[in-house]
């Protein structure tokens, strides 16, 4: 079109050149995608209450059930020396702060001097009966080494111990992330106060929140 003076009417240019507006707008698309990508992944971290296991009577279950509780996860044998000693404390401490906020969750294990010979009935039955053991039992596993399951290789990936003998205990806290390791020869009672912490911040928390 041309204006009175004859000369050709040119229409103000763009700031921005339209044709670079897809490739931009595909570009925010990717990295929209991208975030979202990489925000499943960190939610999909695995933490100890990601597993399943088998319990004492051969049924696959989710440790999600225990997940908001304190946990304290222990490789049992019924022919130890440590047996008895432990047996006895593990169940007080389940009496005493389970199980709504904790409990002691058992793993047999004939991995060391193969002191947990027997059969996962028999296992739960002398533990039941002789120790009035009301704790979360799981069925005959191995512990240690490439045979470990996976819930107990990321409690060892997690603390950087690994069970040399029976009676290892790893606490873990109520989002499912492991707070310490011992070994046989540190008691029950010894470690007592660092479970009891930890169930009193769970219930102050939800002091708070009511």
């Amino acid at each position: 079109m041309l204006d009175p003076e004859g000369s050709v009417e040119h229409q103000p240019a763009s700031s921005f050149p339209k044709v670079l507006l897809i490739p931009l707008a595909m570009l925010l698309a990717i990295a929209a995608l991208l975030l979202l990508a990489f925000s499943a992944t960190r939610q999909k971290e695995p933490d100890f209450y990601t597993f399943k296991v088998v319990n004492i009577r051969g049924k696959l279950v989710s440790l999600e059930k225990y997940r908001g509780s304190v946990s304290l996860v222990v490789n049992v044998a019924s022919e130890c020396g440590y047996t008895d000693s432990h047996y006895k404390a593990l169940q007080q401490l389940q009496r005493d702060l389970g199980p709504y906020h904790f409990n002691v969750l058992a793993f047999p294990c004939n991995q060391f001097g193969q002191q947990e010979p027997d059969t996962n009935k028999e296992i739960e039955s002398f533990a039941r009966k002789t120790y009035g053991a009301s704790f979360p039992m799981f069925s005959k596993i191995t512990v240690s080494g490439a045979g470990a399951i996976p819930a107990f290789k990321y409690l060892i990936d997690s603390t950087g111990e690994e069970p040399t003998w029976n009676f290892w205990k790893y606490l873990v806290d109520p989002s499912g992330k492991v707070v310490k390791a011992w070994d046989s020869t540190v008691s029950v009672e010894e470690i007592r106060p660092h479970v009891t912490e930890l169930v009193r911040k769970i219930i102050l928390k939800k002091k708070d929140e009511l």
